[in-house]
């Protein structure tokens, strides 16, 4: 599996082109706006899209889901069912953040926790991490020990949890019993800023670190 960092808008959002190497198929992850940007980068890459996948239903990370869909034809899949008064309420989030109305998102796949996403050859394990949102999701490629978190985690710190239906311990309890599990190895891709390992954030996270490390 290969991948590029695109991070878009004023939120610089980390939109991710996931690719197989052995198809050329591709998938856009949180294609959050910016369009222009993502399609110049999938022409670079020299790969074929089939999908764009969302992690969850923040304006931040869906912005330019449905003209990229459009644009490209393709199918949109995620996130949980528990973010469709999300998508739903895209107007109504581009006020509340001060920013031009987002377009509706439809999704042609709700997923949920143990589902499987498929790009060319690859495979993605969807795991549902409540907290941000309460139907976020992460996918996780065992092969290449990668996982896309969204605003799950970041690099020394979590997400918030003061927006809609968002619930601290339930992202605490999503991190340490889902995602930690999978191994101090795995890199993850978040939604913001850098990317950082499992093991580092379990040993120096001051939101989530182990106190017995």
């Amino acid at each position: 599996m290969r991948f590029k960092i695109i991070p878009v808008t004023l939120f610089q959002q980390n939109c991710t082109l996931l690719w197989c190497d052995e198809t050329g198929h591709a998938a856009v992850v949180d294609p959050g706006g910016e369009t222009t940007r993502v399609l110049a980068a999938i022409q670079e890459a020299e790969v074929e899209p089939v999908k764009i996948l969302l992690t969850h239903g923040h304006l931040d990370h869906v912005g330019g889901a449905a003209e990229l869909a459009e644009r490209l034809d393709l199918p949109i899949e995620g996130p949980h069912r528990g973010d469709e008064f999300l998508l739903k309420s895209l107007a109504a989030q581009s006020q509340l953040f001060g920013v031009p109305e987002v377009r509706g998102v439809s999704t042609g796949r709700w997923l949920e926790d143990g589902d499987s996403v498929r790009i060319g050859a690859l495979e993605l394990r969807v795991i549902h991490c409540p907290g941000h949102s309460p139907g976020h999701v992460v996918f996780f490629n065992e092969t290449a020990r990668l996982a896309q978190v969204g605003d799950v985690l970041f690099q020394g710190s979590i997400g918030r949890t003061d927006l809609p239906r968002g619930n601290h311990q339930n992202l605490v309890d999503s991190i340490r019993r889902c995602l930690f599990p999978l191994g101090d190895d795995v890199w993850f891709i978040p939604g913001h800023g850098p990317m950082s390992s499992f093991g580092d954030e379990r040993r120096n996270n001051p939101f989530v670190r182990d106190p017995l490390v």
